[in-house]
């Protein structure tokens, strides 16, 4: 699954550019993102998300494949696996930094998106959808971190340290629309979900 979407941040394209190399800084802007721990180039950390009643954390990785300063471009690589479940994310983000004058920067993202399990099967539809608001969420933070003090000692934080972020509820952040047109499922899901508890725990009490 291929998705396209722009940005526009207040703040300079150099700023910008910097905060993009600096993966300490924009992890936390991602909704639901969480950096844990950085080896080498590698940079390892959570994902939360969930479809109405549906939670799921992907831990993966993420390293850059490509830096290039001229064309302000960066590739990179995230790799994860949720860590109670089957399922599988990958995904190959390039962004591009673009000067639209002093103060004012438009980032080009494009995401190659694989993903499988239970959100992938009901979040599927939804996440072309939910990508560009999500996207929108990431532009204010990004900006709001920009514009906040420029103290180095921000950065140098010990990012296993930080607060957990809160699961990005797809349903939520799609809006009525798509809470009209999946609310049904998830509600099926909720009630299987349910009824699986219920069989563990008679489960436990006859074991």
């Amino acid at each position: 699954m291929e998705m396209n979407n722009e940005i526009e941040v207040n703040a300079s394209a150099s700023d910008v550019w910097a905060a993009f190399n600096d993966v300490e800084r924009i992890a936390p802007c991602l909704p639901g993102a969480q950096l844990t721990e950085i080896e080498g180039e590698e940079y390892r950390g959570v994902v939360k998300v969930k479809v109405g009643p549906v939670n799921a954390q992907y831990k993966g990785k993420a390293t850059f494949t490509e830096r290039d300063q001229d064309a302000m471009k960066v590739v990179i690589l995230a790799e994860g696996r949720e860590t109670r479940g089957q399922g599988n994310a990958s995904a190959t983000i390039t962004a591009t930094v673009e000067a639209l004058d002093d103060d004012r920067t438009k980032v080009g993202v494009t995401t190659d998106l694989k993903i499988t399990g239970k959100v992938a099967q009901i979040g599927r539809n939804l996440i072309p959808d939910v990508s560009a608001k999500i996207m929108d969420q990431f532009a204010d933070n990004l900006e709001g971190m920009l514009s906040a003090s420029t103290d180095d000692s921000s950065s140098g934080d010990d990012a296993a340290s930080r607060p957990e972020p809160e699961a990005v509820d797809l349903l939520e952040v799609a809006g009525p629309p798509a809470a009209k047109k999946f609310g049904p499922i998830a509600g099926v899901i909720a009630a299987l979900w349910i009824v699986r508890k219920i069989f563990k725990r008679r489960k436990k009490k006859k074991g």
